[in-house]
């Protein structure tokens, strides 16, 4: 990717950091809602798994894109 694309796909993941906060949020809701209605503990622990996985993913993503960028900012 060149500079620019890296720099593009930056403030777009940067723009989605609400839509992912929304998402991780419901998800924990859900789980929440399963533990007290009695759905079973795997699926609660599955669900609070899954928040946990996308921002993990969502963190690494970024700053793998940022390392990136600096890298090349120095070369340049």
């Amino acid at each position: 990717m060149t500079l620019d694309e890296l720099v593009s796909e930056e403030k777009r993941m940067k723009s989605q950091k609400t839509l992912i906060a929304l998402i991780v949020g419901l998800i924990v809701g859900i789980a929440v809602w399963s533990a007290t209605h009695k759905w079973g503990a795997f699926f609660t622990f599955g669900l609070l798994i899954l928040p946990l996985v996308i921002g993990s993913t969502y963190s690494k993503t970024l700053k793998a894109i940022e390392a990136e960028i600096s890298r090349r900012d120095v070369i340049d």
